[in-house]
């Protein structure tokens, strides 16, 4: 069974970071309830979900993405680039322990949030310019070059991480909104998508894609390729930058 690795709002989910958004208010209740709506979908899809400990603490840590990364069997422990972050990464490296995955750790003066990271086949596409380094490209590309992935950064400006930007479909075409897009022809294959969040989609296996519900043009542009699309509201968490990606962290094993 696949794995979804995911960690509930805490408390002070509504003091989280912002970089590119106005602050406005959040209904953390309502975060609560869209959040189990979220895990639903991904039991639902057949998807093993496996509760990270809670970071009560760390506002952001509903967003766990940020704190660890998955090749394979390889779980690469992230250094989140915001240092109230940095405390969130404990729980997620015990549980990938319990998992029975290796593990591997991105050190100082490396910093990378998951979030920066796409891969697509076996390219690994890494974000630069807001949360991740240059040096965590160094640290990315030592550790899985051995293993058959390439790496290849690309430059972030506009948006929180790469994947605020772009994911990509089953079929590898990489898909974004143009105006988060700093080098559409950084990716083999490109798709322009007609909503900011309609560029956030999440495999669930299959022809199958979650996103959020309020892009109901990309959805409707996904169904007629073919593709199975799952709607989740995550409005209170898209007031603190975040996307459907965020939200889990996915393990084929």
């Amino acid at each position: 069974m696949p794995h979804a690795l995911v960690r509930r709002p805490g408390p002070s989910l509504a003091d989280g970071l912002l970089t590119h958004q106005e602050r406005v208010p959040v209904d953390v209740d309502r975060a609560v309830r869209q959040w189990r709506d979220y895990v639903a979908a991904l039991d639902s899809a057949g998807w093993t979900v496996v509760e990270v400990e809670p970071a009560d603490d760390c506002a952001d840590a509903v967003f766990v993405e940020d704190a660890l990364v998955l090749f394979e069997d390889l779980a690469v422990v992230t250094r989140p680039g915001a240092p109230s972050r940095l405390p969130e990464i404990d729980g997620a490296e015990r549980t990938a322990n319990e998992l029975g995955l290796d593990l591997a750790r991105i050190v100082e003066p490396a910093t990378l949030d998951g979030g920066d990271v796409l891969k697509v086949g076996r390219t690994v596409y890494v974000g630069v310019g807001g949360r991740t380094n240059d040096a965590a490209i160094a640290q990315l590309d030592s550790l899985l070059v051995a293993r058959g992935w390439t790496v290849v950064a690309v430059p972030v400006t506009s948006v929180l991480h790469l994947k605020s930007a772009v994911t990509a479909l089953p079929d590898g075409t990489v898909i974004g909104h143009p105006a988060h897009v700093d080098d559409p022809h950084a990716f083999a294959k490109f798709l322009a998508v007609p909503e900011p969040s309609g560029a956030h989609v999440v495999l669930l296996g299959g022809d199958r894609l979650l996103m959020a519900a309020d892009a109901p043009r990309s959805a409707g542009l996904f169904r007629s390729m073919g593709y199975g699309v799952i709607e989740v509201d995550i409005s209170e968490f898209e007031k603190l930058e975040g996307c459907v990606t965020c939200l889990s962290v996915r393990h084929r094993s």
